[in-house]
């Protein structure tokens, strides 16, 4: 029997990077009842390379559709939409290799998927049920990318300059922005666009069972 009455509603979110989609997911999570949400990020799927060094794996192109393991995320929706628990990897965006530990995420009501190729990929855009793209100017984008890779990542300046012209621009133009076209709703300015939010919670609100 399924854990649900029915099937989890399945939301992806896309967008380049900085430009909002995470905040836009907490905003999700908070607008809905805290047993009712599970999220998945798409970058916890990039694949592990144990036979690459260090430099090998820091020169890897990680905005490229080719750099995540995405028919495993498809597979662990797939289990979750039949009412299966998943085991989602962890990622050390420290040391570029997937952790030991790994994430339990359960059969919810509502489901968010969050990354900057969730809607470049068709296997995987087949799941979702709505398809959101966050739209962020370019150089709001720039700024919040470096100041999370310095803080939060332990990145120099000039290492996220060089990735971001030698594949971060290059891989946003060739795959990012051209998936905005598989959006249902494009919502500028992520997280502080609160009526699109709004619009979303009240949508996703009626996919929640009352008791949830």
């Amino acid at each position: 029997m399924h854990p649900l009455d029915r099937p989890p509603f399945i939301v992806g979110i896309a967008g380049g990077s900085g430009s909002g989609k995470t905040t836009v997911a907490h905003k999700i999570v908070e607008g809905l009842p805290a047993s009712s949400v599970s999220t998945i990020q798409h970058d916890a799927y990039y694949r592990d390379r144990p036979d690459l060094d260090e430099a090998a794996r820091a020169a890897v192109n990680y905005d490229h559709p080719d750099s995540l393991e995405t028919v495993l995320l498809v597979e662990h929706l797939q289990q979750l939409r039949d009412g299966h628990a998943i085991q989602a990897p962890i990622y050390d965006f420290k040391n570029h290799r997937r952790s030991r530990s790994q994430t339990r995420v359960v059969p919810s009501p509502v489901i968010v998927v969050e990354g900057i190729l969730v809607l470049a990929a068709p296997k995987l855009r087949a799941l979702f049920d709505l398809s959101l793209f966050v739209d962020t100017a370019a150089d709001i984008r720039a700024f919040r990318r470096i100041k999370r890779d310095m803080e939060e990542r332990g990145r120099t300046f000039e290492s996220i300059r060089g990735q971001y012209y030698d594949t971060v621009r290059p891989m946003h133009l060739a795959f990012v922005e051209p998936s905005k076209l598989h959006a249902d709703l494009i919502i500028p300015e992520g997280g502080d666009n609160r009526v699109a939010v709004d619009v979303i919670l009240a949508r996703l609100l009626a996919s929640v069972p009352p008791s949830a």
